[in-house]
């Protein structure tokens, strides 16, 4: 049987003009550390620094781009260890997860998670046998003999993934001690990590458009790795979840400040927010169906507020209009703190009622739709969009919007990045588009650089791996075109994979 291996050139242009050239700026950019400015691994993964449990917790059952592959093949979640305890059909025996994974391989030709999990197969885990139903237990006691080992412990895996920042997502309730104490533990990488070669000598050279700096040639070492929060406050900025009155019962637990009206709860939400900034974090996350950002009168915002807190009844319109107003409070807010804001709008959340009921948050399909940000972000942009202190990032699975509206707004007000392709839209071709359709209007310094957002932590050096070769890849077109030099694709590339994240993300002082 032939030992499975992957192409040294996959994702990299078929043409063979341009196939040399992408490859020798991918060649530039493939060892650049990580910037992993958006993400959802746990902290705690971290923290406590205890080995993975086996490959199906690993692989599998976080991953919900394998998991809702194999439910559309008729696999239920319970099958693939999906669901809180004592779900009917659970599956509780990692060896019966991964066989299943196993035997679905061939459902993931074709798309992104099909590369992904290729690189960390072999790259990472030494595997040299297609997954298979037949090579399900080979490929299962390998991984698993791997993750006994020290080197594969999260910590060690920060190190080899050459991660030089990866940032968690964290309720505004959180209490920040584990990434305080991170803070305190994780030593400096290794001066090999930074690694004094061409790759090491571009992430500190080029991109002084970005604004990064440089380092002298050969003396290129890292910094020490960190895990930094991001500030997620969705459910208290939304009156009509089931749980928003026990949520604000837990920020004004966190905050030490007694929430009875709409003025301690704002004054709740900056102290969580400063306590964020003190604990090393840089972001705030906002995952609302729509980017309304409209602010209502102060008096409307308090007695809706007033209404919800009382626990009378607030209509859809009222808490869509109250979430709108919140957008731009956060706005505000971040011109007072310097966190990044980061809007993802257009994704709704769990599809499927009865599987969101049986399985929770997150487990009821989560399905983009259309959404306009010209006149919804307009209410923030004329407000804030020129404030030196404030950073928007806008995300979008909507690509009808790239060229029409967030390119020409992202290629004026200086506040906005457009953020990368995320979600469904972070595969090779989608990447492509992406470049096609923002490039002319936006060129390449108002972009926010690649965000992996994932949870399944081997999987971020592949979803950037993926990212830097399509880069190259568009790239070298401009050269083959004669649109770009070869030395400022070179530059360009760097940029895009290691100095524009670093700005889009600054970190704000405490």
């Amino acid at each position: 049987m032939t030992e499975w291996t992957l192409h040294p050139d996959r994702a990299l242009p078929a043409d063979p003009a341009t196939r040399p050239v992408a490859r020798e700026i991918y060649e530039t950019t493939r060892d650049l550390p990580i910037v992993s400015m958006h993400g959802h691994v746990d902290v705690t993964t971290f923290a406590d620094d205890a080995p993975f449990p086996d490959p199906a917790q690993l692989f599998v059952v976080p991953d919900h781009y394998l998991t809702r592959m194999l439910v559309s093949q008729g696999t239920p979640l319970p099958a693939l260890g999906v669901g809180p305890e004592g779900t009917p059909g659970l599956e509780t025996d990692p060896r019966a997860i991964w066989r299943r994974f196993c035997a679905g391989w061939k459902h993931f030709r074709g798309t992104p998670t099909r590369y992904w999990l290729e690189h960390e197969l072999v790259e990472i885990f030494g595997v040299t046998e297609r997954p298979s139903a037949e090579s399900a237990d080979a490929i299962y006691d390998q991984i698993a003999a791997r993750l006994a080992e020290p080197d594969f412990r999260p910590r060690a895996l920060l190190d080899r993934f050459r991660i030089e920042t990866l940032a968690t997502t964290d309720p505004a309730w959180s209490d920040l001690e584990q990434h305080r104490r991170l803070a305190a533990e994780l030593g400096s990488l290794a001066e090999n990590v930074g690694g004094n070669g061409p790759a090491a000598r571009a992430a500190h050279t080029a991109g002084t458009a970005a604004g990064s700096g440089s380092a002298a040639p050969g003396t290129a070492t890292l910094p020490a790795p960190r895990v930094v929060p991001t500030f997620r406050p969705d459910p208290l900025l939304h009156l009509d979840q089931p749980a928003w009155r026990d949520d604000v019962g837990r920020l004004a637990a966190a905050s030490g400040i007694e929430i009875g009206d709409y003025t301690t709860y704002l004054a709740a939400l900056r102290e969580r927010r400063r306590a964020f900034v003190a604990a090393g974090g840089s972001a705030t996350d906002h995952g609302h169906l729509s980017a309304d950002t409209t602010p209502l009168p102060d008096d409307v915002a308090a007695g809706l507020f007033a209404r919800a807190l009382a626990g009378d009844d607030v209509t859809a319109g009222e808490a869509a209009a109250f979430s709108a107003h919140m957008l731009f409070q956060m706005a505000a807010m971040s011109c007072e703190d310097g966190l990044v804001m980061q809007l993802h709008p257009g994704v709704l959340r769990n599809h499927d009622t009865e599987r969101h009921a049986i399985f929770g948050p997150d487990k009821g399909y989560d399905i983009p739709v259309v959404t306009e940000y010209t006149h919804a972000l307009r209410p923030v942009l004329e407000t804030f969009g020129h404030v030196e202190n404030f950073r928007l990032i806008a995300f979008t699975v909507d690509e009808d919007t790239y060229s029409r509206e967030l390119a020409p707004l992202a290629g004026v007000y200086p506040a906005l990045r457009l953020g990368a392709p995320w979600w469904f839209l972070d595969e090779p071709d989608a990447m492509r588009r992406f470049r096609e359709a923002t490039t002319g209007t936006a060129g390449f310094s108002n972009l926010s650089g690649f965000v992996d957002d994932t949870r399944a932590f081997c999987s971020i050096p592949a979803r950037h791996d993926l990212a830097r070769r399509i880069d190259a890849g568009y790239l070298a077109r401009l050269v083959a075109e004669h649109r770009l030099d070869l030395d400022e694709a070179v530059d360009t590339a760097a940029d895009l994979a290691y100095h524009l994240p670093k700005k889009a993300y600054p970190a704000p002082t405490p």
